[in-house]
């Protein structure tokens, strides 16, 4: 039986679609290609961004029931809540691309 860990998880030939992934916070791995943004939850437009994700069922809580404080939206439409701070998420993403450029 081969290994999974040594199957490529981009098609070859096909490196600028590598699968990336970004870890937000208690294990929680979200694909880096999906995020359009990573923001903060105090303000209203985002609580109201919140609000309709969970009513259309598209809310995705990884906070483990600590305080949200990174919202972050794909570009499926899902809404993704981290305790984890927004500027450690990004610095965790911005890392992932430094990473892939060399």
């Amino acid at each position: 039986m081969e290994d999974r860990r040594s199957v490529p998880i981009c098609p070859e030939g096909e490196p600028d679609m590598a699968i990336k992934l970004i870890n937000i916070g208690f294990g929680n791995i979200v694909s880096a290609n999906r995020i359009i943004s990573i923001v903060s939850p105090e303000s209203a437009p985002i609580k109201r961004i919140i609000q309709e994700a969970r009513d259309r069922h598209m809310l995705i809580d990884a906070t483990y029931g600590r305080r949200t404080r990174a919202v972050i939206i794909t570009d499926s439409d899902h809404v993704i809540l981290s305790a984890v701070q927004p500027e450690t998420v990004a610095h965790r993403l911005s890392a992932k691309d430094d990473d892939h450029d060399e």
